[in-house]
């Protein structure tokens, strides 16, 4: 594992902890932080996040997010032996909600297609 994938891998981990622990904010109980990528330079961090519920719950979220930044960014600092501290970014991971919606849809077709071959034998 390149010292990057580590650096990434340590800054998700820590936010994740930071929201369950240090930030009392139910907006933020179901947010799950998906990825963190690192400039090579240190400078900035875009982090991935998804939530469990509707669009409204997206939004309350993501504002609940930019607005906690500056502690965040303050806990990171303390928390990891970095030279400099990277600017944060919060970005919606829509992959989760993709993935569940492509499940949902292989499954109706599975539903489907048993349906279609039980009327099928009947005949």
């Amino acid at each position: 594992m390149s010292r990057m994938e580590k650096v990434n891998k340590q800054m998700q981990k820590e936010i994740s902890l930071i929201i369950q622990r240090e930030l009392a904010d139910p907006r933020l109980q179901f947010v799950t932080i998906t990825s963190a990528d690192v400039s090579k330079d240190l400078q900035h961090a875009k982090i991935s996040f998804s939530v469990m519920g509707t669009a409204k719950d997206v939004e309350k979220a993501q504002k609940s997010l930019e607005g906690a930044r500056g502690i965040i960014r303050k806990h990171i600092g303390q928390r990891m032996d970095m030279r400099y501290t990277p600017e944060i970014f919060f970005i919606y991971d829509q992959s989760i909600e993709h993935s569940a919606r492509i499940e949902e849809t292989l499954k109706e077709i599975a539903d489907e297609l048993a349906k279609n071959n039980l009327s099928n034998k009947e005949e």
